[in-house]
């Protein structure tokens, strides 16, 4: 056998050994976005993506074999990289961080193979196939909670206009013989996704100045939340001739795929008005090919891949590999008392235990949970609500309520932390999320805040972060979410029902401790 067959033998060989590395490493991330992730409405679409950047590649094919491959060095600091956020990624369990760890992997193998000029070759399909994963589950439900408040306004004012007599409490619109609730599973805006990737796909072909491709891609979003607010005025002019079926089976379907046929004719004609109010003579063409072609000898052909090149990128995939599978990262969950034993009385407060509603216990997915209506000697009351996780890891996470309350109808006008007075033998003061919101007549004051193994977090990043540090260092990432509200009853200023609110707080948090595991486990 010559020389060039033992070379392509073990360049094989090598392919081989990577890919099964990166399946052995990934595996439950790929997993997971196959049969989790890519069935959910928002992302079906997303199971397109790999054969759409299989075409961009295959349509560079041509500028790619001009190249030579070049095995660069270079390629092995974003592969260390990668094998960091996949640590970080597992330790914290985000399927995101997963994912693009998954993704730099692959993109730091071809580069270390092709060389860098291959990989600018093909550096849009590269960034292309990011939009296969979904955004973290905390950034994508308050953007799309916000996006869905726009469409639900919007519907409403085009169902008035109509002459229905319309009102919204949240996502809730009433128009006096039914309710229509703008809820995931019949939201518009469940196209949003595919139409942003489109809109991209459209960009990139679209030979037209960089500002002119920007703005047809950041125009998705408004045409999304346009065309959704008219489909949900559809749907409350069209029930009241057709009634239920104008919201659900055919209709539903129907009106669904016309609203992103509709999205796609809007973008299609902003690129012709594009072109026609903004005349340009110069076009960036979609497909650069290399500036310089190399010499006719090197067309095609790579060079042999250095064996300490392909050795060292072995050995961060394989350590990788075998801490993951040989080290025992199972989690140490507490032993805790359970909810159902929490007070109804409480330093003068008595309480009523309330139940959720089945649809939101399957949603939230918690451990254990208490919901306990507290009323002082006065008769006023304040809503006390604990969801306990014995686990933060992959698919599982807090829900904040920065992001359901606005869904339900309430408009948060005032928001951020407050430092609560000393209390326990610490005696130090506690942070707390607060907010005043309103719906209809009635306003209220809220405080929430994560106990997360003997720490208190406000925000959604330091979460992430002491679930990444505490997996690591105590093989634990169990928390819980508390909130309290109030409201303001007449005749009673803001300061009158926070003081209610502080002196509660006060009272039910030494409680509320011995019920959730603290920094230290026995």
């Amino acid at each position: 056998m010559g020389s060039g067959a033992s070379l392509r033998v073990s360049s094989r060989v090598w392919f081989v050994l990577f890919a099964i590395l990166v399946a052995g490493i990934y595996h439950g991330p790929v997993a997971w976005l196959v049969t989790h992730d890519w069935v959910r409405e928002d992302y079906s679409s997303a199971v397109l993506i790999p054969f759409i950047v299989g075409y961009l590649v295959w349509e560079k094919r041509r500028n790619l074999a001009l190249l030579p491959s070049v095995p660069s060095w270079t390629a092995l600091i974003p592969l260390a990289a990668a094998m960091a956020l996949f640590w970080v990624g597992e330790l914290a369990g985000e399927f995101f961080t997963l994912y693009v760890s998954l993704w730099l992997t692959l993109v730091s193998l071809c580069w270390m193979y092709l060389g860098w000029r291959k990989l600018r070759v093909a550096a849009f399909p590269a960034l292309f196939s990011l939009t296969m994963f979904p955004l973290p589950n905390f950034l994508f439900n308050r953007v799309s909670v916000e996006l869905k408040m726009m469409s639900s306004r919007l519907g409403v004012a085009v169902m008035q206009l109509y002459g229905l007599s319309a009102y919204r409490e949240g996502n809730v619109i009433d128009v006096g013989f039914t309710q229509l609730q703008v809820v995931d599973a019949c939201s518009g805006l469940r196209y949003l996704i595919p139409l942003i990737v489109l809109s991209i796909l459209l960009a990139y072909y679209f030979r037209a100045p960089l500002w002119k491709k920007l703005f047809l891609v950041l125009s998705a979003v408004p045409v999304s939340i346009v065309t959704n607010g008219l489909r949900i005025a559809s749907v409350g002019i069209f029930y009241e001739f057709w009634g239920p079926a104008a919201a659900e089976g055919f209709f539903h379907d129907f009106s669904g795929w016309f609203i992103f046929l509709c999205s796609l004719w809007l973008l299609l004609a902003e690129m012709w008005l594009l072109k026609r109010i903004f005349p340009s003579g110069r076009t960036d063409a979609a497909p650069a090919p290399p500036a310089v072609e190399p010499p006719a000898v090197e067309r095609g052909r790579g060079r042999s891949l250095p064996f300490a090149l392909c050795a060292a990128a072995v050995a961060l995939l394989a350590g990788t590999l075998a801490l993951a599978q040989g080290v025992d990262f199972r989690e140490r969950v507490p032993i805790r008392k359970s909810f159902a034993d929490f007070p109804l009385q409480v330093a003068g407060w008595s309480g009523e235990r309330k139940d959720m509603a089945p649809e939101y216990l399957n949603a939230l997915e918690f451990s254990d949970y208490v919901i306990v209506d507290y009323r002082d000697r006065h008769g006023k009351e304040v809503n006390f609500y604990t969801a306990y996780y014995e686990t933060q890891r992959k698919g599982g996470s807090i829900h904040s309520p920065a992001t359901c309350l606005p869904g339900s109808g309430w408009e948060f006008t005032d928001s951020g932390t407050v430092s609560l007075a000393p209390y326990g033998p610490s005696g130090k003061p506690m942070r707390v999320t607060r907010a005043f919101m309103r719906k209809g007549g009635v306003s209220q004051i809220t405080y929430y805040w994560f106990p997360q193994r003997g720490r208190i977090v406000t925000g959604n990043y330091e979460l992430k972060f002491f679930n990444f540090w505490d997996a690591l260092t105590r093989r634990r990432t169990d928390g819980a979410l508390v909130r309290v509200i109030t409201s303001l009853y007449p005749n009673e200023t803001i300061a009158e029902a926070e003081a209610r609110l502080r002196s509660f707080t006060h009272s039910i948090v030494p409680v509320l401790d011995g019920y959730l595991p603290g920094r230290d486990l026995p």
